[in-house]
């Protein structure tokens, strides 16, 4: 193999772990972004434990949506925004069945607000992961195997045997 290749696989293979080690912490992270945003809108709208309990089940459910929708679509953010605002749709019909008019009022008034609260909530959250998996990598391969030029890598093109 050429260093370019070597290279290459080597770049393959932490793209790989990396992406299995996020894979293995979305969950986890899309429950603490639901919870922040809940907090939050719990704390403005003043909504009482049973509220509460009904807004943090429908946060759960649409931000994992979103956040399916942004792992699907990265790098895309006129059509992520517009698939999330289909969402947040959902959510405002859900929440309009339980909310008093007041506290619906003052909810879709906040609308905009809550959702850029939940984007920057995301951006920080899947920055900080990044920071942690640069930190901490995973190995390239499951039985902790190294990359390294072998042997038969040394030997000038020419003289090499298929």
């Amino acid at each position: 193999m050429t260093m370019k290749k070597i290279l290459a696989t080597a770049v393959l293979a932490t793209g790989v772990a990396l992406g299995a080690q996020a894979q293995a912490k979305k969950a986890p992270v899309v429950q603490q972004r639901a919870e922040h945003l809940s907090n939050q809108m719990a704390r403005e709208l003043r909504l009482n434990n049973y509220q509460t309990t009904k807004l943090r089940a429908i946060n759960e459910d649409k931000v994992a949506k979103m956040a399916a929708i942004e792992t699907k679509h990265a790098g895309n953010t006129q059509l992520i925004d517009q698939q999330c605002q289909g969402v947040c749709q959902e959510r405002d019909r859900e929440l309009r069945s339980f909310l008093t008019t007041e506290q619906y009022s003052n909810y879709f008034s906040n609308r905009s607000a809550y959702y850029k609260y939940d984007k920057d909530y995301a951006a920080q959250a899947s920055d900080i992961m990044l920071v942690k998996s640069v930190q901490n990598p995973l190995p390239a391969s499951a039985r902790g195997a190294t990359l390294s030029q072998s042997r038969e890598d040394s030997k000038p093109a020419a003289s090499r045997t298929r």
